[in-house]
Order: structure tokens, then sequence, then C-alpha cells
């Protein structure tokens, strides 16, 4: 590929990208690196407000950015989001499953072992993961079918890969999602046009809203036993920014990944290849 293809492969000019959970940290950085490359977003959210947050940060970029209501719980609603995307653009180029996370009450702690978990808690966790991704899937990837064309890009963790105390509905909800991820490949690949792509990332340890109260000492701002375990366990010894998944994105966003499809890359400065001697 010459220096003009490589360039010519990250420009997203005229291309539509919808990311559920865009009002979030992590994947507001995925819509400033998209939007910087020209595309048009679609931020979905729970939140509108929090994805309007998101748009007021793009600048003067060149596409066309908004923001929908969005309950990736609920068919009809992603449905609808569907539909406005489509009417208004008139494809879906690109979709980001941007949309999870954990709970407290799903968790370990000293006050809640194992066994007393409820099961409501399991059940929020795994639904907000794992049918999260597969609902917007249906809607988005429904048109990516009529398209013959199209890149769904789902959010794992490493806990998928590396499960960690503590978390186990979490942990099993984003190996769920790693599993769907390689499915759906196959499946969209095989069943309907090669040139529909289905891949995911896995990060490791980002420092946010929803893992804080793990990682972080709530009185003293500093890091809890289980953060300086987990920094010890990463080669490069930090927590990754939001700035350090844009490069994976773009790459599996873009036709510069053209071949491929149905993998988990791992974004987590080394902590899955570490043995820990």
């Amino acid at each position: 590929m010459d220096p003009k293809s490589i360039m010519n492969a990250y420009d997203f000019t005229g291309k539509t990208i919808a990311i559920t959970g865009g009002g979030g940290v992590l994947c507001g950085e995925m819509a400033r690196a998209l939007a910087g490359c020209h595309a048009n977003l679609v931020l979905l959210d729970r939140d509108v407000g929090l994805a309007e947050k998101v748009l007021a940060t793009l600048g003067e970029t060149k596409g066309s950015h908004k923001a929908l209501f969005i309950d990736v719980l609920d068919k009809a609603a992603i449905q609808q989001a569907a539909d406005k995307v489509i009417a208004e653009y008139g494809k879906i180029d690109g979709l980001i499953n941007g949309a999870g996370g954990n709970s407290p009450k799903a968790t370990t702690n000293p006050e809640q072992s194992f066994f007393d978990i409820p099961p409501e808690a399991i059940q929020f966790v795994t639904n907000l993961n794992l049918q999260g991704t597969i609902l917007p899937s249906q809607a988005f990837g429904r048109c990516m079918v009529k398209q013959k064309e199209g890149v769904i890009l789902n959010v794992s963790s490493m806990n998928a890969l590396r499960p960690l105390t503590r978390i186990p509905a979490y942990s099993a909800a984003k190996a769920a999602v790693s599993n769907f991820t390689q499915w759906l490949a196959v499946h969209l690949a095989q069943e309907y046009s090669p040139n529909i792509r289905v891949n995911a990332i896995a990060p490791g340890f980002f420092l946010t809203e929803q893992n804080r109260f793990l990682l972080t000492d709530k009185a003293t701002g500093g890091l809890t036993a289980r953060g300086n375990k987990i920094i010890d366990h990463t080669p490069m010894a930090r927590f990754g920014t939001p700035e350090d998944l844009v490069g994976a994105v773009l790459w599996l966003m873009s036709p510069a990944s053209k071949f491929v499809t149905g993998i988990v890359l791992p974004i987590d400065g080394g902590f899955s290849a570490y043995s820990g001697v």
C-alpha cells in the first residue's frame, strides 16, 4: 500500500458511524478521533446531555454530528435510532458498541460474598453488556446487510481473557461479548457479505468513573491494594488513558484492516502477556 492509500484509508469523509454509550469517557475520545478524520457521527446514549457535551468538544470538524437517545436494552428504541440514522444519512458505515459497565451490587466484597450476590444484579450486568451489544448489532447490522458492507466494533475487556477477582458478572458478560464478536463475524461474512466485518477491542485498566470505586480510595485518592496489584502486573506500569484506544479503533474501523474480522484486540499495556514472574 502506497503512502497516499494509507492516508486515504483513514479519511472517513462521507462515512457515518454510530456509537452507543457515546457520552462516556472512552467513547467520547473515540468520537473525537473519528471526527478529526471527518466522519459523520451519531452519538447514542441514555443521557443525551452527556452525548451533547461530547459533541461540543468536536470543534470545527468537517462531518455532520448529532446526539440521539437510545436505551440499548430497548429493541424498539434501538430500531427507532437506526431508522433516524438511515433517514438522515442514507446509510450506516460503522457501529461501535460502547455501552456497558458493571454494578457494585454484582461484585464480591467484605460485606457481600459471591453466594449473596442477588440474581437481579447479575442479570443487570449481563443484559447491559451482552444484550446491549447484540440488540444494536441486530438493528444496525440489518442495514449493513442491505448495503453489503459495514464495520461493527464491540468493546470487550481484559476481564474476558483473564477474569479478575471480585467481578464475576462483568467478567462473564465481557467473555460473552468476545465470543459473540467471533460468532457474528463469521455469520455475517458467510451468510451475507465478506465486506461486513466485526471485531472487538479488549481494553485493560482504564481509570473511569465505573471502576474508580475498586481502584482508588475514596478518602485519600490513592490507589487501593487492588489498584496497586494491577499496576504491578502491567509491564507499562500505568493505567490506560482514553487516547490509548484511538489508534486501534481507527485501524479497525478503517479499510486499513479490510482483511481483519473476528478478532479481539487487547489494549492493556502488556497485562495479558505478563505471567507475574
